[in-house]
């Protein structure tokens, strides 16, 4: 990870590092307060010779006189300053990243509006994927966010190092589910989670002997196909400070997804080790939770295993009772996320939380409704919903509620059980039927499930600050609503 560090402008003055800032639209600086009027005039004169416009994803560079000696000053776009927000500062600080990091060996940022996005889209915009094979060498070394002055170092110092945990939670999430399936086996997220003990946070792995004597029957049927044991992890992170607050969160964690017997297509395939977006999210929070501390105690549980075709698959038309008494009618067994997550809600409302949040790779049809930007909430709890969707948005990770239609309940009763595992009504409201199935086993906890399937994993850069492949989402919208609490 390239971190940016807290810098003084005094302490600039004395090394060579080049400078960095942001503009909007039509080469309007921001930022600039501590560059000499007679710099700023120079600056403009030569943004303006080299046509540069302040359009989103621009960097212009020139070279100036500036704090006593000639340097190279690069200049990110913003795009239109009407409507700017904290995105457009994480956006612009990617692509000046992405601008410099192959070229400049030190870079000095001049921010003074959005400092944490910034710090946020300089860290984040750093990640590469090497596990299997290395990319090109950075040559940047050094880099800053520059304070003028003590009323600014404070928060300065607070963005770069919330920046870099966040970034650290964020590039966990990126490598497990990036990571191939091969080496991701239900048990190495299991003995990720048991590295985490320790400074508060206790683990307990729940292999398949214990599964069964909890009645995990959904869990362990889906597992049934695959030569690899399944493994259900319970984390808890308790704060020094006595509370009474207790939250859980609750991530889906197919490590792959074939499908099953109901076998998916082979292009549906190749993405989906991407199917445990969920678990990682839950595990990159916990990776950090002893240094973000927050005020409450809090419950992480993931639901680890393949969905496999082997020998003793489970079946269409076999019935599995979860762990709440339910039992369940499968009719495809590629609907095996919401049958994982049915015992992992179950175990999360043993705990007696305040609030359960699960996040899922889950359905399609989440996707097909509001694409790759934006992900699906629903849930039971008018508050808890309005709460994430709030850290949502303060994380510029949106998501858009989809209602939980009582009427639609009707399509998921089973015939020979409670309940079916999709709708008997095809290619409809599949997002929704996916949350009104996970709803029957959170009983009256207030409870918001957020389907990732569109967010988690991306087929091309996704934003300047999140290349192709694992985005790391939710894990910004987790952090800044364990924050809130």
């Amino acid at each position: 990870m390239i971190a940016a560090a807290p810098l003084s402008l005094k302490a600039l003055e004395s090394n060579e590092a080049d400078l960095a800032l942001f503009a909007y639209d039509d080469a309007v600086l921001t930022g600039v307060k501590a560059l000499p009027n007679p710099v700023k005039a120079a600056l403009n004169a030569k943004l303006k010779d080299e046509g540069f416009k302040g359009g989103a994803k621009e960097v212009a560079r020139v070279e100036l006189d500036v704090f006593g000696r000639t340097r190279r000053v690069f200049v990110a776009g913003l795009g239109k300053k009407k409507g700017a927000d904290s995105e457009a500062f994480r956006r612009a600080a990617g692509t000046l990243l992405g601008a410099v990091r192959a070229k400049r060996a030190a870079l000095a940022v001049l921010c003074s509006e959005n400092v944490l996005a910034v710090a946020e889209g300089l860290a984040l915009a750093s990640y590469k994927y090497e596990e299997y094979k290395k990319g090109d060498t950075d040559t940047l070394q050094a880099l800053n966010l520059v304070f003028s002055d003590a009323a600014s170092k404070s928060s300065v110092e607070k963005a770069c190092a919330q920046a870099a945990l966040r970034a650290e939670a964020v590039f966990l999430a990126r490598d497990l589910v990036n990571r191939a399936p091969s080496d991701k086996t239900p048990n190495s997220l299991a003995q990720l989670a048991e590295s985490f003990k320790g400074s508060g946070v206790s683990v307990e792995v729940i292999g398949p002997k214990k599964a069964a004597e909890l009645g995990m029957g959904a869990f362990l049927g889906v597992a049934r196909g695959s030569a690899q044991p399944p493994a259900m992890v319970h984390l808890v992170y308790k704060p020094k400070a006595a509370t009474k607050k207790r939250v859980a969160l609750v991530g889906k964690g197919i490590t792959f997804d074939s499908g099953g017997l109901s076998l998916k297509p082979a292009a549906s395939m190749e993405d989906m080790k991407c199917d445990m977006a969920g678990a990682a999210s839950v595990l990159a929070v916990f990776k950090i939770i002893a240094r973000l501390k927050p005020a409450v105690e809090v419950h992480g549980i993931v639901a680890a295993a393949y969905n496999m075709p082997g020998p003793d698959a489970y079946k269409p038309g076999d019935v599995l009772k979860a762990m709440n008494g339910k039992t369940i009618e499968v009719w495809n067994t590629d609907a095996e996320g919401r049958l994982v997550l049915a015992d992992a809600l179950c175990l999360a409302v043993k705990q007696e939380p305040e609030a359960i949040v699960d996040m899922a790779t889950l359905t399609g049809a989440v996707v097909v409704a509001l694409g790759s930007k934006v992900a699906g909430i629903m849930g039971n709890d008018r508050r808890l919903i309005a709460q994430v969707s709030a850290a949502g948005a303060r994380a510029d990770e949106p998501c858009c509620e989809l209602p939980l239609v009582e009427d639609y309940k009707e399509n998921i009763k089973g015939n020979i059980a409670e309940l079916l595992n999709i709708s008997k009504v095809r290619g409809e409201a599949g997002a929704i039927i996916g949350g009104l199935f996970l709803q029957e086993f959170v009983g009256d906890v207030p409870w918001a499930h957020l389907d990732i399937a569109g967010t988690a994993f991306s087929g091309s850069d996704w934003a300047s600050y999140s290349p192709k492949g694992a985005t790391g989402a939710p894990v910004r919208t987790l952090i800044e609503w364990l924050e809130s609490l």
